[in-house]
């Protein structure tokens, strides 16, 4: 049996040697229970033949290149596990951002809207907001309530003039190209009382996502669609629609003439279908999904987007064109500006 050194060490023509041994450390973690202080006491070595074996033929994949996350059928994501496979793509950091940017407006700009009605109705810190009994206990159904109803559109008026954004306690949520379903399932369960869709072209794509919605208790349900079907549907069909109030999507951006300046593993087993578009039209995806969020947005709704650093500014102008205000962009962990969102 090869020691924990050597198993590195044969992914190294394929990998720089810190990445060989966090790959090699995973596996052996995922498949084996080792703890760091387990492999460097050389438990590696005590394993059976059975499970030699099996370690061989897992190291035999990924000295082909196939990527780890495929080999052991499992990603993590924000602090979760997510089932993938091939065909379905794996998720990355840069997306766990951009669901962590998402959760942290949505909650931020909910307690600005909530501060300012609990002081108009002397709500205390200690009651539920969301308990719609304080209000009926109150009378406020039949005193208060066109005075509520006055003090939420002053609120969405404030809002607006202040340029920020109007957060719903229950929001309906859309992830267009959703794979895997690590963005609908994370928002889903970071937050509460969400109502989640996904769509996806991909059949077995919504397949992974359902399954792990099951494995993950998440709500967020997926449906197998055509995004430039569903724009098309949308415009025809106005009786149908889901009325969003946050519309999110990491879809295909990366052109064919960037193929060059990826890996290797990547190319040769993720799927072109989620990852490439055509040079001469970049903003393929986000121009449909731009004209269907500004169908299907609310007044106020906010739409996400994962971005290709290259077109920031094509992307900007493009939103412009369909009425969305308030667009910002935010750099990833590296430095790249890697996601956008804007108001409808």
């Amino acid at each position: 049996m090869k020691t924990y050194q050597q198993l590195w060490q044969s992914l190294t023509p394929l990998y720089e040697a810190g990445e060989a041994q966090a790959i090699v450390r995973t596996v052996l973690d995922v498949k084996y229970g080792m703890t760091l202080t387990d492999i460097i006491g050389g438990k590696v070595n005590e394993l059976s033949a059975d499970e030699g074996k099996k370690l061989e033929e897992i190291v035999y994949r990924l000295q082909k290149g196939e990527p780890v996350q495929y080999v052991l059928g499992q990603a993590d994501f924000a602090g979760r596990t997510f089932h993938v496979e091939p065909g379905v793509l794996i998720p990355r950091p840069e997306t766990a951002e951009l669901c962590q940017w998402i959760v942290e407006t949505q909650k931020e700009n909910w307690e600005n809207v909530e501060e300012i009605i609990r002081k108009e109705f002397n709500i205390s810190p200690d009651v539920a907001f969301e308990d719609i009994n304080i209000f009926k206990e109150k009378g406020w159904f039949k005193r208060k309530y066109s005075r509520l109803r006055f003090i939420v559109k002053i609120v969405h008026y404030y809002i607006k003039a202040r340029h920020t954004k109007l957060a719903s306690p229950r929001p309906r949520i859309m992830d267009l190209c959703t794979g895997s379903g690590c963005i609908a399932i994370t928002l889903s369960l970071e937050i509460p009382d969400s109502e989640v869709l996904g769509i996806d072209i991909s059949d077995s794509a919504c397949n992974v996502a359902t399954k792990n919605a099951k494995q993950l208790a998440s709500k967020a349900i997926f449906k197998n669609v055509d995004i430039f079907d569903l724009l098309e549907m949308c415009k025809t069909n106005r009786e149908e629609h889901f009325k969003a109030d946050i519309i999110v999507s990491n879809p295909p951006y990366i052109c064919e003439k960037e193929k060059a300046d990826m890996e290797k593993n990547v190319l040769d087993y993720e799927p072109d279908l989620a990852l490439f578009v055509p040079d001469e039209d970049p903003l393929k995806f986000y121009r449909a999904i731009a004209e269907f969020a500004s169908l299907e947005l609310r007044s106020w709704g906010m739409l996400y987007f994962e971005i290709n650093p290259l077109y920031e500014k094509e992307t900007r102008e493009m939103l412009e064109g369909f009425g969305f205000k308030n667009i910002e962009t935010k750099e990833d962990a590296f430095g790249k500006k890697r996601m956008m969102q804007a108001m409808k």
